[in-house]
């Protein structure tokens, strides 16, 4: 396999939970543009452990991190941060192991990433004919709830999980709380680093829901994870309120040196 050289500081962080096929689709479409990926495998039972592990046998440029019980995509997450900041790294590129995500923007979103090290890169999603109407439009009230708590920082959309985040920030944050260890991370990860002073930078990317007779899996559940979006945003809107001032002077800072 051609691959590019490998990266001593950023890595392609990929948590999975049984997602079928498309997994193994996912992994080869990142490898292609990025080295290494590391895939942190979240208490799978569908089978999906032992041929990412014989992917990584023939690939070293692939690793495999197996979690032998479920901790949710943010306890993956965590776990691959704690790992990679062992070995050095400084920054992970997230995405979905489901083929939602766009490998061939990877470059692209490391690129802004090494340009701006002290930002998150966060990926503004583009969705296709197939994106369920009603997570499309239900996102809308997170994305307002997370642009309130952080007075409009640029999050532009709080759920899409393509971003490259630095390690240390987030993991600080996630050590200090039982939270975001589940459907709860992506949003809380990105009013949390702007509260901690993070940039966010945005860029355009496709998001691709695939039906099941294309091997689309979908472990979202509307009451359950809802229900903990509803709580993860009166928990954020509390800590909004106890950051106000400090977040009102660092945009009059921000205003008048521009």
């Amino acid at each position: 396999m051609s691959t590019p050289n490998a990266s001593s500081t950023h890595l392609v962080l990929i948590p999975s939970y049984n997602p079928g096929a498309k997994v193994d689709e996912t992994v080869r479409g990142a490898r292609a543009q990025w080295n290494p990926v590391w895939v942190v495998v979240d208490g799978s039972t569908d089978g999906s452990a032992e041929r990412l592990q014989a992917m990584a046998e023939r690939d070293p440029g692939l690793r495999v991190i197996v979690l032998p019980a479920n901790r949710g995509k943010g306890g993956a997450v965590l776990a691959g941060l704690e790992a990679a900041a062992a070995r050095g790294f400084t920054h992970v590129l997230t995405m979905d192991s489901d083929g939602q995500h766009p490998a061939a923007l990877i470059p692209e979103f490391m690129a802004a990433s090494v340009a701006a090290p002290d930002a998150m890169v966060l990926g503004l999603p583009k969705f296709d004919a197939n994106a369920p109407r009603l997570r499309v439009q239900g996102r809308r009230l997170s994305n307002f709830f997370a642009d309130f708590e952080t007075l409009w920082a640029g999050i532009g959309d709080s759920l899409y999980g393509f971003r490259v985040y630095p390690i240390a920030p987030l993991a600080a944050i996630m050590r200090r709380q039982t939270w975001m260890r589940r459907f709860d991370f992506d949003p809380e990860a990105a009013v949390r680093l702007c509260w901690a002073g993070v940039r966010p930078i945005r860029i355009e990317a496709p998001v691709r829901y695939f039906r099941a007779d294309e091997g689309g899996v979908s472990h979202f559940n509307y009451a359950r994870d809802n229900l903990l979006l509803a709580w993860m945003h009166l928990r954020l809107v509390g800590g909004f309120v106890l950051r106000l001032p400090r977040l009102i002077g660092r945009r009059l800072i921000s205003a008048g040196s521009a």
